[in-house]
């Protein structure tokens, strides 16, 4: 095993899915822009492991490396100078990737894993992980590179502590990217919050004059704004302790809002974060 607890990367679910894949190769941008390595980890299921039979363990640990492989080749095509590191853990599959992520900067997950959209759990595992990583955790929809490069970053936030936070890494994000950003606020904020905020977008768009920065209203709910702007929409940022919490987000009705669209979720760890 490798020692997740010293070396900075990126982690990556691999599952044997085609959403992995995706998972794969929209982290190597961010791999290559930090100089890390990607670490794609695949977690045979201690549940499913079938007691001590043999040939049990040789099936899944095939099934493993066909997975592992499968990822390699697509990221290979990529000719990114990214350094990639493999492992195959067995046990439970959210605890043991978050352990293998202990040193992770960024965790990357498909939006419909291999076995939760035939079980009709989507988003289970992305919501688990999400809940308690110490990092960001990407849940990506799809990767294509060639679509076009204006699509806008949302960034929601909401009068909690985190949204200075989420605030600042969506900005970073959609630096990287070149794209404009969209400030996503509640549909009735207090009046004091959105002097606030006004202020505090205020100060970024001096210290980001490059970016396109502007404020909008959620007038009916996150969820029909992401379905009514979701095809103009490459990535959403938002925090673990949103209203609503995670979950729905990156579960069913989230999945509905943004269907046919590649817009991924970003969602930031609260600050201090262990």
């Amino acid at each position: 095993m490798l020692d997740a607890t010293s070396t900075p990367c990126i982690v990556v679910g691999i599952d044997g899915s085609p959403a992995a894949i995706d998972a794969a190769l929209w982290a190597v941008d961010q791999a290559v822009d930090r100089d890390i390595p990607l670490r794609l980890v695949y977690v045979i299921d201690a549940d499913e492991e079938g007691a001590v039979d043999p040939h049990d363990q040789a099936r899944q640990l095939a099934t493993a490396e066909m997975a592992v492989r499968y990822a390699l080749t697509a990221l290979e095509s990529t000719e990114q100078p990214v350094k990639i590191e493999v492992e195959i853990l067995r046990g439970r599959p959210v605890q043991t990737l978050l352990e293998a992520a202990r040193s992770a900067v960024l965790i990357c997950l498909g939006a419909r894993g291999l076995k939760h959209s035939t079980q009709g759990r989507i988003g289970s595992t992305a919501a688990a992980v999400s809940a308690t990583a110490h990092c960001p955790v990407a849940v990506v929809r799809a990767h294509r590179p060639h679509r076009r490069p204006d699509r806008a970053v949302v960034i929601e936030i909401t009068d909690n502590v985190d949204g200075g936070a989420v605030l600042e890494r969506g900005l970073d994000e959609a630096r990287r990217r070149g794209a404009p950003v969209r400030v996503l606020t509640s549909a009735r904020p207090q009046l004091d919050v959105t002097a606030r905020w006004e202020r505090r977008l205020a100060e970024w768009r001096h210290r980001y004059p490059d970016l396109d920065i502007s404020a909008v209203r959620a007038r009916d709910g996150l969820f029909d704004y992401l379905a009514a702007h979701g095809d103009g929409l490459q990535l959403l940022v938002t925090g673990r302790n949103r209203p609503g919490g995670v979950a729905p987000l990156v579960g069913t009705p989230g999945n509905a809002a943004l269907r046919d669209t590649d817009c991924s979720i970003l969602v930031c760890e609260p600050p201090n974060a262990l």
